[in-house]
């Protein structure tokens, strides 16, 4: 019985390589997760950008034209500043001969600090009914506005008509903005102008609920009685006298500080302010004017259900606020009553704190600001974060944007270079008296390296089996458990040698076949692949030009009759007809596909053989080669069958390990940039355009799908969807034209736009996710691959 029970706990212990395995998996799992967090934070950041835009979850809608029968006629002929009192809701006037300059929209990095300037210079202050997103843009106008006096009230985050939004949505605009007023100046507001507002007379039955969720949220709500229409830009003398209110009445008067051009409102004003002090008015905030009006007994209070002197409650000094601005409670001045929400206490979302201590430094109230309050406690540090995530998304968005254009634009640029050089490479190496030198037509040695290849490797020997020129097969089988090694001696296939080794890897299965070659050209092939009986006679003619050391031959995928393959088969034809024909004409083919290629063995053995130093043996050796001073060249007729991956999970892994190794092997080459010759031909080339193509623009391209896919969900669908479809049509062309020199039917490429969908995105995280993995010093090892043997002598292959 213990017998047993040991020999089944040997069993169960994990070997050498499977706890390699779960230790690199173990390793991979935070990589994963920072990559879904920095995708996370960047989707973030882009929708919060959007929001400032008012491009997620913008309403433009503005009302009109609407019935007015159910607000108070006494409302309507009231003044321009709107209070609640214990659920009455009352107006009132600015007195005679006084002026609340008030400016919408802002604040501006153009205009504002220049209307600033003018109202500091002629020392008037003004009230500025802010945007919240605007604040968050440009905090620092912000503080600088309030320290230098002027009084500040909220005009919504995104400026909405708030008669279209629900209660929530009111609670959040408000809240939102009082939130960007705290990071930015360190207050909050009792001051509210709701965006597309007027006269009070112009309020109607949509409006008019609002008004009074307002009021009863502690709320003064600012109209005006006397508006510029600097909007309508009609000449600086006009904006002068469509803003001078009638004989010595006194009047809210409504500037715009943003919102457009406004260089005719910055030569109006200062001509303005001169003219109506010369007129003997005064200038002062909206809380200036509601504090002038307590101090003359609140003989401008119209619409009360109460007496003046109730809802004025007591005479107001230095240290209160005017009686015009009630609380949720009904609150005048600074007293506090039920309801009312204390200083330093939290108050409900969308909520005004009261007026209390209202200068960032704690000081004595001042008049003409009597509606601030300090921001405190959560409000106070929310707001700062909010600041802090917009100036990320400001700074963050637009670069991005800038670079994606910049990389779209290499993009293209790229799919036009390679249309013009696969044409001119067909044209070259397709013309009747093209020629490498005399035919080659000496023995070559063929090397198979095999682990646990048992369902592929009779056909690939039974193909190398039918070769129209003289080969020697050498089968390196590197420690296969399966039976690999009895499957191929098991053949009686003529020239073949299998030698067996205990199990190092590709590479090394590589080397030992390389040094028990009998020839001087060594073909180099995988395990699951199948040759065409004239693929090596084609694959090694250019070695009759001594200048070439290295041959890369064209790979097919031969299982592309699912949806994996044939998304695989659209990558393949594309990267060996465009591609690597370009390569070979600029003479920096980075890399030989490890299924077909073929090498003077003089070259590798002069490189040092194949590297055990990345996870792209073949990319590193290619790149190897040129350094050395060898030439390697692109021969389209030699085609290689081979078996892609039939799984996501298959695909992920191999594409996840090629990311990786090419990423090895071009840190391995990278003094290829300084070097001279042939080595610095390639760096100063080759090397740049793999970086730019084959791995920062796939890295950033996932970018370019969430722009795309955030521009159609929240800017303008049907522009956005042309500009993809352009692009995909751009790509179907290219991808038409590979297919074409390449003899292939078009049928598969109307797989081409799921592809783009899908397959390109999954390529796009495998290459994040190797990026990363080489970024913070991660470690591979190689992985094998499950193959069923479905791919055989092409002959009679679907095309």
């Amino acid at each position: 019985m213990t017998r047993n029970t040991s020999a089944r706990r040997r069993r169960a212990a994990p070997s050498r390589f499977e706890r390699a395995g779960r230790r690199a998996a173990a390793l991979q799992r935070p990589r994963v997760v920072l990559a879904l967090v920095l995708v996370l934070g960047l989707v973030s950041v882009m929708l919060l950008d959007g929001y400032l835009r008012a491009e997620v979850l913008g309403d433009h809608r503005v009302r009109t034209d609407a019935a007015y029968d159910k607000v108070p006629q006494r409302i309507l002929d009231g003044g321009p500043i709107l209070t609640s009192a214990n659920g009455s809701m009352r107006t009132q006037s600015v007195p005679k001969k006084t002026i609340v300059l008030t400016f919408d929209d802002g604040p501006d990095a153009t205009y504002t600090e220049k209307v600033l300037k003018i109202l500091a210079d002629n020392d008037v202050h003004g009230t500025f009914f802010l945007v919240g997103s605007m604040i968050a843009r440009h905090p620092g106008i912000v503080k600088d506005m309030v320290g230098q006096g002027n009084e500040v009230g909220l005009h919504t985050f995104t400026h909405v008509d708030l008669s279209y939004q629900s209660d929530a949505r009111v609670k959040r605009e408000l809240t939102q903005t009082q939130l960007a007023l705290a990071g930015a100046a360190g207050i909050t507001t009792k001051l509210v102008r709701a965006p597309y507002s007027s006269e009070a007379s112009a309020i109607d039955n949509y409006s008019w609920p609002v008004y009074k969720k307002l009021g009863a949220m502690g709320y003064t709500s600012v109209f005006v009685d006397t508006d510029s229409d600097d909007w309508k830009k009609p000449g600086v003398s006009k904006i002068v006298q469509w803003a001078t209110p009638k004989k010595t009445k006194g009047a809210s008067v409504l500037f715009h500080d943003a919102g457009g051009n406004r260089d005719q409102t910055l030569k109006a004003l200062p001509k303005y302010i001169k003219k109506m002090k010369a007129k003997g008015y005064t200038f002062t905030t909206v809380s200036g004017a509601m504090a002038k009006s307590a101090a003359r007994g609140g003989s401008s209070q119209n619409g009360s259900a109460e007496s003046g002197a109730a809802q004025n409650g007591s005479a107001q000094d230095s240290g209160a606020q005017g009686s015009g601005t009630q609380d949720a409670g009904g609150q005048a001045g600074g007293a506090q009553r039920s309801g009312q929400v204390p200083d330093g206490a939290a108050a409900p979302q969308g909520t005004p704190p009261s007026s209390g201590t209202n200068t960032p430094g704690g000081g004595a109230q001042n008049v003409d600001q009597a509606a601030h309050s300090k921001a405190t406690g959560t409000t106070l540090y929310e707001g700062k974060a909010l600041i802090a995530a917009v100036a990320i998304a400001e700074w963050t968005v637009p670069t991005l944007a800038v670079f994606l254009a910049v990389v779209g634009v290499a993009v293209m640029a790229r799919f036009a270079m390679m249309l013009v050089l696969a044409r001119r490479h067909y044209r070259q190496r397709n013309k009747r008296r093209f020629s490498w030198g005399p035919p080659v037509t000496r023995p070559v040695s063929v090397i198979v390296p095999a682990y646990n290849e048992k369902e592929c490797i009779a056909n690939t020997l039974n193909s190398l089996a039918q070769s129209t020129h003289p080969i020697e097969i050498i089968v390196v089988d590197d420690g296969s458990t399966d039976g690999t090694k009895e499957i191929a001696e098991s053949l009686g296939l003529p020239n073949v040698r299998v030698i067996r080794q205990e199990n190092a890897g590709k590479p090394a299965a590589l080397n030992n076949g390389v040094r028990n070659a009998s020839y001087d050209i060594v073909v180099m092939m995988d395990g699951d692949t199948v040759f065409e009986p004239d693929t090596v006679r084609q694959l090694v003619q250019p070695f009759a030009a001594s200048e070439i050391g290295a041959v890369a031959g064209n790979a097919k995928v031969g299982n592309r009759n699912t949806v994996i393959g044939a998304w695989q088969h659209i990558e393949y034809v594309m990267g060996f007809n465009l591609d690597r024909r370009m390569y070979d004409l600029l003479r920096c083919m980075p890399t030989i596909p490890g299924a077909i290629g073929a090498f003077r063995r003089q070259a590798v053995l002069e490189v040092g053989g194949m590297s055990e130093d990345t996870l792209a043996e073949d990319t590193d050796i290619t790149v190897a080669m040129h350094r050395a001073g060898w030439r390697v060249v692109y021969q389209e007729h030699a085609r290689a069958w081979t078996e892609a991956p039939a799984s996501l999970k298959q695909l992920w892994s191999q594409r996840y390990r090629w990311s990786y190794g090419t990423m090895q092997a071009l840190w391995k080459h990278r003094k290829s940039l300084v070097d001279k010759g042939p080595s610095g031909r390639f760096g100063r080339v080759g090397m740049p355009l793999v970086v730019l193509f084959q791995i920062v623009t796939p890295v950033f391209a996932p970018l370019i799908d969430l722009f795309t896919v955030y521009s159609m969900i929240f800017v303008d669908f049907k522009a956005s969807l042309l500009a993809w479809l352009a692009v995909l049509g751009i790509q179907l062309v290219c991808a038409a034209y590979a297919f074409r020199l390449d003899g292939e039917r078009y049928r598969y490429l109307w797989m081409l736009p799921l592809q783009q969908i899908a397959y390109r995105q999954m390529m796009y995280l495998v290459l994040i996710h190797s990026s990363i993995t080489a970024l913070t010093g991660g470690r591979l090892r190689w992985q094998k691959l499950k193959r069923t043997g479905e791919v055989g002598t092409p002959t009679g292959v679907g095309r």
